[in-house]
């Protein structure tokens, strides 16, 4: 399953590329992520815990940086693993890619997500859209490490899995305003 999401930071592309470059930094600014160890080569282990609704999902594996392009500003990170209790496996290949978006960057954020087990049960809409809400936290999270850092502050990041009722509720409000806009605002234009 490919996911496209893509956010703006209000800082410059070369600060932004900078911040992309330490790994566990990064890995701290989304939610439920953790990183437990380092492998050594761009390669990391670590953990994933998502809560959607009841549900609470923590995948254990590794994430490996196979792709840096310094000129075009562009990482890719494969990342594998398997629910803790057995119940399913994940592998996502993730693109970022920054650009310049006025005096700040755009990082445009691809996922191509492969899902088995309990997780593989959720809708693509529910997947994508819990995604969605988690980009977004990623990006203000983001912009909290890199502004903390100018300052020579370190922020800690909230530990524990993603979700709850709060991504949940996030997620759902986006399926509603999405069915929304595909039944009635086609109506309303064609009277």
């Amino acid at each position: 399953m490919l996911i496209s999401n893509d956010f703006e930071v209000a800082q410059p592309v070369e600060r932004v590329w900078q911040f992309f470059g330490d790994i566990p930094r990064v890995a701290a600014c989304l939610p439920g992520a953790q990183l437990t160890e380092s492998l050594g080569d761009d390669k990391y282990g670590g953990r994933v815990a998502v809560r959607m609704g009841p549900v609470r999902l923590q995948f254990a594996g590794t994430a490996e940086i196979t792709e840096r392009d310094e000129a075009g500003k562009r990482i890719v990170v494969h990342a594998a693993g398997a629910e803790e209790r057995g119940r399913g496996q994940a592998n996502m290949v993730v693109t970022a890619a920054l650009t310049p978006a006025g005096r700040g960057t755009k990082v445009a954020v691809t996922q191509d997500l492969q899902l088995a087990g309990a997780a593989a049960q959720y809708g693509r809409g529910m997947i994508s859209d819990v995604t969605a809400v988690l980009m977004r936290d990623f990006s203000a999270n983001m912009a909290i490490q890199i502004a903390a850092a100018e300052r020579g502050e370190t922020v800690q990041a909230a530990a524990g899995p993603a979700g709850g009722l709060a991504i949940g509720v996030r997620a759902a409000l986006m399926a509603l305003r999405r069915v929304f806009r595909r039944f009635f605002v086609p109506y309303q234009a064609t009277s």
